[in-house]
């Protein structure tokens, strides 16, 4: 009989620990289905406030591919380095600066959003005057290269030795120094 009512007081024991886990797993996951419940009507709300897309939303992707094609062919085919060179120059002497190109790098192909262009990079001295030098870089960024980026710009006032006094304004002498970059069609445009 002790045997018995010790099984008996085993037994509950044993159920009471039971009914404790499955009751503490039961309010757990109570909790967890309100957190869900949360999240999932916060979504609700934020589905609700998003925007139909438009209905032409296939013709605008359409004609920005077209537009954007449009824009890559437009890119000229690979320039002479000589005749960029000697328009460079020409322009300088139009102008009236002193334009001496320094380096020049070989043509390059870099990739610019999974399209290969080829580009020509070179760094240019200019001596003139303030006006003069402003004249230059905007007829050389609106001018015949139409996909030349002035890259580095770099100047400085002329100091004079003679103790002469400064020209103030435009007619300060200044020295430049213009890292170009000139870019053209790669030969596979057709990617």
């Amino acid at each position: 009989m002790k045997t018995r009512k010790l099984l008996l007081v085993l037994l509950c024991a044993v159920l009471l620990v039971v009914y404790y886990l499955m009751g503490t797993d039961y309010l757990k996951q109570q909790q967890e289905r309100e957190v869900l419940a949360s999240q999932i009507a916060e979504a609700t709300q934020a589905l609700a406030q998003i925007p139909a897309p438009p209905a032409d939303l296939e013709e605008q992707l359409a004609a920005a591919q077209t537009s954007l094609e449009g824009i890559r062919n437009s890119f000229p085919s690979k320039l002479n380095s000589t005749r960029i060179i000697n328009t460079i120059l020409k322009l300088a002497d139009e102008v009236g600066v002193k334009a001496i190109p320094l380096i020049t790098q070989p043509w390059a192909i870099e990739s610019v959003s999974d399209y290969d262009y080829f580009v020509f990079r070179l760094n240019i001295a200019v001596t003139g005057t303030f006006a003069q030098l402003v004249s230059f870089l905007n007829q050389l960024e609106n001018g015949e290269l139409e996909t030349l980026i002035v890259e580095n710009f770099r100047v400085s006032r002329v100091t004079e030795s003679s103790g002469a006094e400064s020209t103030p304004g435009d007619n300060t002498q200044v020295n430049a120094s213009l890292d170009i970059a000139i870019h053209s069609q790669s030969p596979t445009i057709d990617q």
